[in-house]
C-alpha cells in the first residue's frame, strides 16, 4: 500500500482533525472521503496525482485519528470545516474537489456555496440528494435488520453526518445551483449485493448517477465497468486519468 506523508493534526472549529498534503503545483486537487472511509481510502490514486500536482486529503471528525464528532455534522458546517482546513494547509484556490460516495454531497455543497473557489468536480459513486430518501423507501428486511443490529451494538454518534444526512439534503436543495464548471461523474458498472437489493432501489440509484451529471453543462459521465462502489480501488487508473483531466494535467 502506498505510504501516505506524515498526517498533520490541527484543532479548527471546536474538533481535532488530522489532514495529508503533498505535491506542488496547481490547481490543488482535494479529496473528499464517503461516510466512514479514512485517508488510507485513497491510497491508489494519491501518489500518481502527487506527482502532477499538489494533492489534500482529511479525516472528518469520527474518521481514522480524528477526534469525535463534537456538533452536528450538516453539509453547512462540513463545508466550512473544509475551507478552514484548506486555508489552515496554505492550499489556494480554485480547486478540483472530488467527492467519493457520501462525500459528495459535501462537495455538491461546496461547488454551490463557493463557486469562485472551484475549478472542477469529480464525483465518484457520489450520493446524489435523491438517494438519501428514495433508497429508503425500498430498504428490504434484511438490510433494515442489519441496519438496526449494528446500531444496537455500536449506537451511532448523535452528531455524526450520517445522522444529519437529509439535513444537508435540505441545505442543497435551498443553495444556488450547481456552477457550470467541468464535471465528471463517474459511476461503477456494477452494483453491490445486486442480488439482496430491490431493482426500483438499482433504478433510482441509476437515475440519481444521471441526474448529477445533468448538474453541468460541461459534464461527462463515465461508467467504470469493473467497479462497484469503489473505482478508486478497481479501476484506480480510470480515476487518475479523470481527475488529472479535470484539473487540466
Amino acid at each position: 500500500m502506498f505510504k501516505f506523508p506524515p498526517k498533520q493534526p490541527i484543532h479548527l472549529l471546536g474538533e481535532d482533525i488530522e489532514f495529508v498534503s503533498a505535491g506542488s503545483g496547481a490547481p490543488t486537487i482535494v479529496l473528499v472521503n464517503g461516510a466512514g472511509g479514512p485517508i488510507e481510502g485513497w491510497h491508489k490514486i494519491f501518489g500518481p496525482l502527487s506527482e502532477r500536482t499538489n494533492v489534500f486529503a482529511y479525516n472528518r471528525p469520527g474518521m481514522g485519528g480524528s477526534g469525535r464528532a463534537e456538533v452536528p455534522q450538516v453539509g453547512s458546517h462540513m463545508v466550512r470545516s473544509l475551507r478552514a482546513l484548506l486555508q489552515a494547509a496554505h492550499c489556494s484556490p480554485p480547486f478540483v474537489l472530488v467527492g467519493h460516495s457520501m462525500g459528495g454531497l459535501i462537495v455538491n455543497l461546496f461547488a454551490r456555496q463557493h463557486p469562485d473557489e472551484v475549478s472542477a468536480v469529480v464525483f465518484i459513486e457520489a450520493t446524489a440528494p435523491t438517494d438519501i430518501s428514495v433508497l429508503a423507501q425500498y430498504e428490504n428486511r434484511l438490510q433494515r435488520f442489519l441496519r438496526l443490529t449494528l446500531e444496537t451494538l455500536a449506537p451511532p454518534n448523535p452528531h455524526a453526518e450520517g445522522q444529519h444526512a437529509r439535513s444537508t439534503v435540505a441545505e442543497l436543495m435551498l443553495a444556488s445551483s450547481f456552477p457550470p464548471v467541468p464535471l465528471t461523474v463517474i459511476t461503477g458498472g456494477k452494483h453491490a449485493m445486486a442480488w439482496a437489493t430491490d431493482p426500483k432501489a438499482v433504478a433510482a440509484r441509476a437515475t440519481g448517477q444521471e441526474d448529477l451529471a445533468r448538474l453541468s453543462p460541461r459534464s461527462t459521465h463515465t461508467i467504470a465497468p469493473r467497479s462497484g462502489h469503489f473505482p478508486q480501488f478497481t479501476e484506480s487508473h480510470l480515476v487518475v486519468s479523470a481527475v488529472l483531466g479535470a484539473a487540466g494535467l
